[in-house]
C-alpha cells in the first residue's frame, strides 16, 4: 500500500489542500493520503496556531466529505516540536504493511536541508513534490528520491484565509463548507 503523508499545521485546512491531495490520488500511483496534523513544527511559532484539537477537528470535518482521505494525529503524542524524520520512523515501525511517501510543496525544498535528519528522509522516503507559486525546481531535480508532480498551482494559503477572515472578507468558497461553518460558529481568526 503506497501511502502519501501530507503534513501540515492546517491552520485552517482549505480547498487548496484538498485539491492537491485529490490530484495526488488521481494522477500518481498513491493508493491513499493521510493528512498528518502537526501540533507544532520547528518552523512555526506555537502562539500563531489555533488550538491543536480545533485544527484536528477542522481536518476531520474536511475529510468527512471525502472517504478517500484519512486523518492522523500521531504527532499529538510525540515530543514537540514535531520532526518529520521522527514521525516517519514511528509510522514505518507501526505500519510495516505500508510504503510511505512524503507529499510536499516545492516551497519546502529550500528549507529541506535544514530539516532534522534530512539525509535519512532523502535516502529512505520518496518525496512527491507539487508546484507552489514561482519556486525554481530546476535546482532540486538531481536530488535523490524526489518526484515532481505537475499538479495545478494553488495560489491559496492558510495565511490568506486567516487574513481574509480577519479583514471581514467572505471566504466561504475557499474552505470546505463544514470547515467554514465551524470557523464561523467559533469565531476563529477574527
Amino acid at each position: 500500500m503506497l501511502t502519501g503523508l501530507y503534513f501540515g499545521s492546517f491552520n485552517p485546512i482549505h480547498i487548496g489542500h484538498l485539491a492537491v491531495a485529490n490530484y495526488m490520488l488521481e494522477f500518481t500511483d498513491l493508493d491513499e493520503i493521510w493528512f498528518v496534523v502537526s501540533p507544532q513544527t520547528p518552523l512555526k511559532k506555537k502562539h500563531s496556531l489555533l488550538n491543536d484539537q480545533f485544527r484536528l477537528k477542522m481536518v476531520k470535518l474536511a475529510m468527512s466529505q471525502d472517504p478517500r482521505f484519512s486523518v492522523s494525529d500521531v504527532e499529538f503524542e510525540m515530543p514537540k516540536p514535531s520532526y518529520t524524520s521522527d514521525t516517519l520512523t514511528h509510522l514505518s515501525k507501526h505500519h510495516p504493511d505500508r510504503q510511505f511517501v512524503l507529499v510536499m510543496g516545492a516551497d519546502g525544498l529550500s528549507t529541506f536541508p535544514g530539516w532534522k535528519k534530512f539525509e535519512f528522509i532523502q535516502d529512505k522516503y520518496t518525496r512527491y513534490v507539487y508546484p507552489r507559486f514561482e519556486d525554481d525546481i530546476e535546482t532540486y531535480k538531481e536530488q535523490k528520491n524526489i518526484k515532481f508532480v505537475q499538479a495545478p498551482k494553488m495560489e491559496i494559503s492558510s495565511s490568506f484565509i486567516r487574513d481574509g477572515i480577519k479583514s471581514g472578507k467572505d471566504i466561504r468558497h475557499f474552505l470546505p463548507s463544514k470547515v467554514y461553518d465551524f470557523i464561523q460558529t467559533k469565531g476563529f481568526y477574527l
